[in-house]
């Protein structure tokens, strides 16, 4: 529920023109939730496109400042989610721009530019450029052996490496190859396909091997 307005505080009402309101808003406002948690303040009131922020100065501009960061994702091709919100907002603390930050390109492949779609991607990236070993833990499809396939090419494009060596584990702790049916290329060839695949992707494929 909005708060009543009390003496001396800012009123900022603008509109959400530039992309669809539900998707800065959220299903059943779950996005506007997250705005509010992140500025407990303010008051944020919601007729169709129409956004009034209300509460002390520096709040108000720095809910504006979050929502507009949103926009921003939005238009990224981002789909937001609550913790989204809640990741931007601790980013603008740090005098920073989530969607500025996504908005950097790793590298450019057959005309898509491949880079970070979420924060913590982009926390995986910037780890990654930061350290010389990366262990990325997380579920399957989030992105984390094409973010890596991605970041191994541009170093070789850099030529901050002179070649990359792919190895990935073929069995679970304490089992043996050998209980895998097949030859040795049998048995490792299907858990390399993955990064074969993004290889070829993003590098002409007469140079892959």
């Amino acid at each position: 529920m909005p708060k009543l307005p009390k003496p001396n505080q800012t009123t900022l009402s603008f509109s959400i023109t530039e992309v669809d309101p539900l998707t800065i808003f959220g299903t059943e406002d779950s996005l506007l939730r997250s705005v509010e948690a992140s500025h407990p303040d303010v008051s944020v009131l919601v007729r169709g496109n129409e956004v009034t922020l209300t509460g002390s100065e520096s709040e108000v501009f720095a809910a504006k400042k979050l929502i507009d960061e949103a926009i921003g994702l939005s238009l990224l091709g981002v789909a937001l989610v609550p913790a989204d919100i809640a990741r931007s907002a601790k980013v603008i603390e740090q005098s920073q721009s989530p969607a500025q930050m996504l908005s950097q390109s790793i590298l450019s492949s057959k005309g898509k530019s491949i880079r970070p779609k979420t924060l913590n991607q982009k926390n995986y990236v910037d780890a990654i450029d930061e350290n010389t070993i990366v262990f990325g833990i997380g579920p399957a499809g989030t992105g984390k052996t094409y973010l890596a396939m991605a970041k191994a090419v541009q170093a070789l494009q850099r030529k901050e490496v002179s070649r990359i060596i792919l190895t990935r584990p073929a069995v679970e702790a304490g089992e043996r190859l050998g209980f895998l049916p097949g030859t040795l290329t049998d048995k490792i060839d299907p858990y390399l396909r993955p990064l074969f695949d993004a290889l070829h992707e993003m590098m002409d494929p007469e140079l892959v091997p």
